[in-house]
């Protein structure tokens, strides 16, 4: 295929589904993933490893600006209390321009990417191919998370992690730098009715048909 790489980019708030369908449409489609939201992780666990103030902008933009893909080890950066010091770290501009840049060479691989994120398709890749905005409603979200919270062992309630997921999305969608947001032309997925299959079957037939529009 020739022109611009295939891109895909999902964006939507914390446990809509985003992620697995974003790991599957990348299996899919034969091509890289990228889990933009383990940047930030990445760079919040360097700053807490560290002993250094999430807050401190300087110390976060630096921290990414060194970060390497041995620094995205899931098994270090899941859980609750990493998503919300991510979510910290992530209304700082210096932070998000240092990873501006990590994210489109992935995107701009010869064989397309799919990424996902909170400005995905408003900022890193505005001109994707394919743009979806994924979401549920706060109390599925929740649902979805503390469910996943408890299978791993941690002691929480749905009250609480209700309380952070409402946190998140006024702090993510709030921030002055590229908040979360659906790009004018992205098509909406909620999730909330669907299971993962379901949302899968609808994403790849919408991936399916913008891949076929394009000249080969």
């Amino acid at each position: 295929m020739t022109g611009r790489p295939f891109v895909v980019a999902i964006d939507g708030p914390a446990a809509s589904g985003k992620g697995t369908l974003a790991r599957r449409l990348a299996d899919h489609l034969g091509c890289p993933h990228l889990d933009t939201g383990l940047l930030y992780r990445a760079v919040a666990r360097t700053m807490l490893d560290q002993g250094l103030e999430l807050t401190d902008a300087r110390a976060a933009a630096a921290a990414a600006a060194s970060l390497s893909p041995d620094d995205l080890d899931p098994s270090r950066l899941r859980g609750g209390d990493m998503g919300e010091a991510a979510s910290v770290v992530s209304v700082l501009e210096p932070v998000r321009d240092a990873l501006l840049a990590f994210q489109r060479r992935f995107a701009a691989q010869p064989g397309g990417a799919v990424l996902d994120g909170r400005d995905i398709g408003t900022v890193v890749c505005p001109d994707a191919a394919v743009k979806l905005y994924v979401t549920a409603s706060p109390e599925e979200r929740a649902r979805r998370r503390f469910r996943e919270v408890a299978a791993a062992g941690e002691r929480t309630s749905y009250e609480a992690v209700l309380d952070d997921i409402r946190r998140r999305d006024e702090r993510d969608a709030g921030r002055a730098a590229a908040p979360m947001r659906a790009a004018p032309d992205a098509r909406h997925l909620d999730t909330t009715e669907l299971d993962a299959e379901a949302a899968f079957s609808a994403a790849r037939d919408l991936v399916d048909a913008a891949r076929a529009r394009r000249p080969g």
